[in-house]
């Protein structure tokens, strides 16, 4: 039963939630191609020969289409979900209350609470997956590929700001010398944004999952990052700041549910639906309506 689901759902997340906050978040972002799983695989591998557990959870939004798993997972990731000091989510965040973040925040927690030392999120749809990403990790990852030296314009001015630190990826064989240009281009480009909020000065690595070079460089860099954003009071103060937008999600979602689980409600907004569809009706004017009913509901509880 849904609703006796989600108040055990409810009070398994009260339980845990002092067991958890001590792990390290890590959010990794890039294109397709940029090879994204061999890195993550790479990366995870070198922290579990550390003894540390890792935990790796995907976020794709565009996966409520079918609401299926993302299909792989753990054949993109063979050697690391062989591993017995990692755990791989193969399936994407359901349609839960709250939507995206809110599923993904849960199994961070849940994570937490079983005592995995880094949470790696990846984004695996495009859009708008990075701001929700970045919103529940602690440390937000960029990876480029070297390409024909025009990827600058190419990228999402967005993203690069959201950034942490970027990896240049495939830094191997041919590639080597497009990967020194992009490195210095993407340090440079860096330098034009204000300093972020965190003090941090970012920095642009290059890495090679083949050659397995700049993964030591990587978990030192976001090791330090720890210690640096720790020291000046940042990192507490991001967490808070994402247990308040997490507060908001919540509240927004449930007072949602519980309004439009009154029948009156769900009713009227499938006529205003048709209303819509027949062009009786703008998407404004029904929403206003709706959240007029709303309100009339909510004075009569």
């Amino acid at each position: 039963h849904l609703k006796g689901d989600l108040v055990k759902a409810a009070k398994l997340l009260e339980s845990i939630h002092k067991h958890s906050g001590k792990s390290v978040r890590i959010g990794i972002t890039g294109s397709p191609g940029v090879g994204k799983s061999t890195f993550i695989e790479t990366f995870g591998r070198h922290l579990t020969a550390q003894n540390k557990k890792v935990a790796v959870l995907a976020i794709d939004p565009s996966s409520y289409k079918t609401k299926g798993s993302i299909l792989g997972d753990k054949t993109r990731m063979e050697e690391l979900a062989k591993d017995p000091l990692a755990f791989i989510r193969p399936s994407a965040t359901r349609n839960t209350l709250g939507g995206v973040t809110t599923g993904t925040r849960e199994s961070i927690l849940l994570c937490e609470a079983a005592g995995f030392d880094f949470i790696i999120i990846e984004t695996v749809g495009v859009g708008q997956s990075e701001i929700a990403v970045r919103n529940l990790v602690d440390f937000f990852l960029l990876l480029q590929l070297a390409g024909s030296g025009d990827e600058l314009q190419g990228i999402k001015k967005g993203i690069m700001e959201m950034a942490d630190g970027i990896a240049i990826t495939k830094a191997d064989g041919e590639n080597l010398k497009k990967a020194t240009q992009a490195q210095a281009d993407f340090t440079h480009a860096l330098h034009l944004f204000q300093l972020p909020d965190s003090g941090w000065n970012r920095k642009v690595l290059m890495t090679s999952a083949l050659e397995k070079k700049g993964i030591e460089e990587t978990i030192n860099m976001i090791t330090e990052y720890v210690r640096f954003t720790s020291a000046n009071g940042y990192f507490e103060k991001n967490r808070h700041h994402q247990d308040i937008v997490c507060f908001h999600d919540c509240f927004n979602s449930s007072l949602l549910h519980l309004l439009m689980q009154r029948s009156s409600l769900e009713k009227s907004k499938k006529e205003m639906e048709k209303e819509i569809i027949a062009g009786q009706i703008t998407p404004w004017q029904a929403s206003r309506q709706l959240s007029n009913l709303m309100l009339d509901t909510l004075k009569k509880i």
